[in-house]
């Protein structure tokens, strides 16, 4: 077990300058996805990562954090292809960024019974998309909801903001997997796809440093 000093970084004008930059990218995306420009979403989305990695390295974020955020930039490349070995790929990616956040949120105490609550949903949600995923998928699908879960569920450990990033991702994600599932689908799915992703992303990233400046220091 190993211990981090706390932030030490306070906002200066060049990480304020890439907030915004990573602000005016995800407008660009979502935007694009809602009147439909694919090449605007082609362009925008594999800059969204990057610029919130930067703006964490000049706020002294961790190393976990930078390096989940990085792997989250490579499932959102792999993803914007639509061939199964490349949804198989960035899936992993993904994985690997929650093994990097599961190991930043350490072992500080979490709830019984939002860890319950996150069960019930998990096993709800495998059970009802199970028979409608492609079967070579659903191994896979299985055990990165699993992985997903519980860092949804470690990240309350951090406060408000982080637990919120956690949740939102699990509905992200959950919304893909019902796409894949062929559900019935919400209007501009990909916008709320999106949405949700950015957003949780962005609060894990401003819980993660929001616990750092708060505590002298953190156990992870």
């Amino acid at each position: 077990m190993t211990t981090v000093p706390t932030a030490t970084r306070a906002a200066t004008p060049t990480s304020q300058a890439l907030l915004a930059a990573f602000g005016l990218a995800a407008v660009v995306d979502l935007g694009s996805l809602l009147a439909g420009a694919e090449l605007g979403h082609q362009l925008a989305k594999p800059l969204l990562m990057p610029l919130l990695a930067a703006y964490a390295v000049t706020r002294g974020a961790p190393k976990l954090l930078i390096a989940a955020l990085l792997f989250g930039w490579g499932g959102d490349v792999f993803l914007l292809s639509d061939a199964d070995w490349a949804f198989l790929v960035g899936m992993g990616s993904f994985a690997a960024g929650h093994v990097c956040y599961l190991v930043l949120f350490g072992r500080r105490r979490t709830s019984p019974l939002l860890g319950a609550g996150y069960a019930v949903a998990l096993l709800t949600t495998i059970v009802l998309l199970w028979p409608d995923l492609p079967a070579e998928l659903r191994i896979p699908v299985a055990g990165y909801s699993l992985l997903l879960t519980a860092m949804a569920y470690r990240a309350s450990a951090l406060g408000l903001l982080a637990g919120l990033g956690g949740a939102l991702f699990l509905l992200s994600d959950t919304l893909i997997a019902t796409g894949v599932a062929e559900w019935p689908q919400l209007p501009a799915p990909d916008f709320w796809v999106m949405l949700t992703y950015i957003a949780a992303q962005y609060l894990l990233t401003a819980g993660v440093l929001s616990a750092m400046y708060g505590e002298r220091r953190t156990t992870v």
